[in-house]
């Protein structure tokens, strides 16, 4: 339980460094990047511990969870601007 909220604090914080990070104005606002920054974390958490950088049960840190806020905000936008 304590871990799914770590994901989520730390991709709150991830979305809102992305969306500061990524270029260009994206198609959403700041709710979903927010939830994309989410997503992202969760992304970069499993991303993370398949390749060796976090064990079982260890989250992403906010550089893992930026990691994957960005990949996912501009798989995003790619997707939504079309």
């Amino acid at each position: 339980m304590t871990s799914i909220l770590w994901t989520v604090i730390i991709g709150f914080l991830a979305g809102a460094i992305a969306k500061t990070l990524t270029p260009g104005r994206g198609p959403a606002g700041f709710f979903v990047t927010v939830c994309l920054g989410i997503v992202g974390a969760v992304v970069g958490t499993y991303l993370g511990q398949a390749l060796g950088w976090y064990g079982p049960g260890e989250t992403a840190g906010l550089f893992g969870g930026v990691v994957g806020a960005v990949i996912v905000l501009v798989v995003f936008r790619a997707i939504a601007m079309r």
